[in-house]
């Protein structure tokens, strides 16, 4: 069976982004004309998935409404192609909790996970992460993307080997020291996750600092047997996670000198 089921964490609170989330989800910010989560959402559809569950939280509503048919506006093509349907995160409490409501989603079939702030340029990425879910049975892929040495520390990084393409993931560490690892695979803000990976969230103790964590149930399946790879980002794919007012202002202007309908004079504007 195709996986057609993904689920959206928009959960977060976005307190890097104020003032500007005081009143709106980050999610909800524009990047040209569309607001992050439907670039998300967009990369989804054109991957094959047919049903979206968002996972929300206090002052998300605006993400409802967006994604509402609207007798005035028209519903659109896109909202035409999903049914879409929305469950509450009840405080925040990290990822692999936000993903626990998602258990029953898909019926105990796998499921993709995007995150509803992180935009992909050029996104194939999904559908190379179902290709690689199916084609060898795994119990899930994860994106990855290279990054430098002073990223290390604030993303989860796949130690592993590279094998036919693929990277064969023996353990998912969560932001270690760039000192500590050799490896660079950050994870990507994607991921086909398997009903293994459920099945060891739900038994998935909270860390340190009272989340739970997705690298800690990735790592309870590997040593269970289940085989775990990373699938990089190819040339081309440059993905953005709308987390800081820097990373947000980034997003926008490499967004806008790539369109060609403003580029142009943007750039004359810009000198």
């Amino acid at each position: 069976m195709p996986i057609t089921d993904a689920v959206i964490p928009v959960a977060g609170l976005g307190t890097r982004l104020l003032p500007a989330t005081r009143s709106q989800p980050k999610e909800m910010l524009p990047v040209l004309d569309k607001p992050v989560v439907q670039y998300v959402v967009e990369e989804l559809v054109a991957a094959g998935i047919q049903r979206v569950l968002f996972v929300t939280g206090r002052r998300k509503r605006a993400i409802e409404d967006h994604f509402d048919a609207d007798p005035e506006l028209g519903a659109g093509a896109l909202i035409e192609k999903l049914e879409i349907l929305y469950t509450r995160q009840a405080r925040p409490a990290g990822l692999g909790d936000a993903l626990r409501y998602g258990t029953t989603f898909a019926h105990g079939g796998p499921v993709v996970v995007a995150l509803g702030d992180s935009i992909i340029r050029n996104p194939t990425i999904t559908g190379r992460l179902i290709e690689a879910f199916e084609s060898i049975g795994a119990a899930a892929a994860i994106g990855v993307e290279t990054v430098p040495d002073e990223m290390v520390r604030r993303y989860g990084i796949v130690i592993g080997e590279e094998r036919d393409g693929l990277v064969e993931v023996q353990r998912v560490l969560e932001k270690p020291s760039p000192h500590t690892v050799d490896s660079r695979h950050a994870v990507a803000a994607r991921y086909v996750l398997g009903p293994d990976v459920f099945e060891a969230l739900a038994d998935t103790p909270p860390d340190h600092s009272g989340e739970i964590q997705v690298a800690d149930a990735l790592n309870r399946v590997i040593d269970a047997g289940g085989r775990v790879v990373a699938v990089a980002l190819q040339e081309g794919e440059r993905r953005h996670d709308i987390g800081t007012v820097e990373s947000y202002c980034a997003a926008f202007v490499e967004y806008a000198l790539a369109d060609p309908r403003i580029a142009p004079g943007l750039r004359a504007q810009l000198g």
